[in-house]
């Protein structure tokens, strides 16, 4: 497990620092203007999304009550960070779902409620005008909360949790100063997330 977190770290690194910088290199010699960063320090944006395709609950018998939801918020604490024109975003996040568990023959199984929250670093880096790209890690809190249904079986709790990781990586496309949707992928509440995200 150790060893697939140092790749995938590692991997996400890359993604990051390299291809952004190749990006961008080939971007200011192609026209000779500099793409300027649109995440700085002192900047706040809050994220809301809607997920597909839930990290949290899979399986035949498992089907969604509530879509994963989530929403997270961020703020730039140092430009220039690790190479020129690249900023740091510290924040927090919180994301929401619900599941049903039943066996199809019978009329008992469970509900369950999933809340993932914890505090996600970003490194940004510019690549074209108004995409602000993005990559970090996240260490997150997973609570499950569950009630059972139907003629029981069990009678016995399956409320759960622990704690997570998570690396993602993503893009906030701006068509105004403080307003732009985003998309991200990594393990969260969903694998992958979509929505609006507000500069405040």
């Amino acid at each position: 497990m150790k060893n697939l977190f140092f790749i995938s770290f590692l991997a996400l690194l890359q993604l990051v620092l390299v291809i952004p910088a190749s990006a961008g290199t080939f971007e200011s010699n192609r026209s000779g203007n500099i793409v300027e960063p649109i995440f700085r320090e002192g900047d706040m944006v809050l994220n809301i999304g809607l997920g597909l395709g839930s990290a949290l609950y899979s399986g035949r018998y498992y089907s969604m009550r509530v879509p994963p939801v989530s929403a997270s918020f961020e703020l730039g604490i140092q430009d220039d960070f690790l190479t020129e024109d690249m900023t740091l975003g510290v924040g927090g996040y919180v994301g929401y779902a619900a599941s049903r568990y039943q066996l199809r023959q019978v009329n008992w199984g469970w509900n369950y409620n999933y809340l993932v929250f914890g505090g996600r670093a970003s490194l940004h880096y510019p690549i074209v005008e108004q995409l602000d790209t993005y990559g970090g890690v996240m260490l997150a809190a997973n609570i499950v909360i569950s009630s059972e249904f139907g003629t029981g079986q069990d009678q016995v709790s399956a409320d759960g949790g622990g704690f997570i990781y998570s690396l993602y990586a993503g893009g906030r496309y701006y068509f105004a100063d403080n307003f732009a949707v985003f998309a991200e992928i990594g393990y969260g509440v969903s694998y992958l997330n979509a929505g609006i995200a507000i500069r405040l």
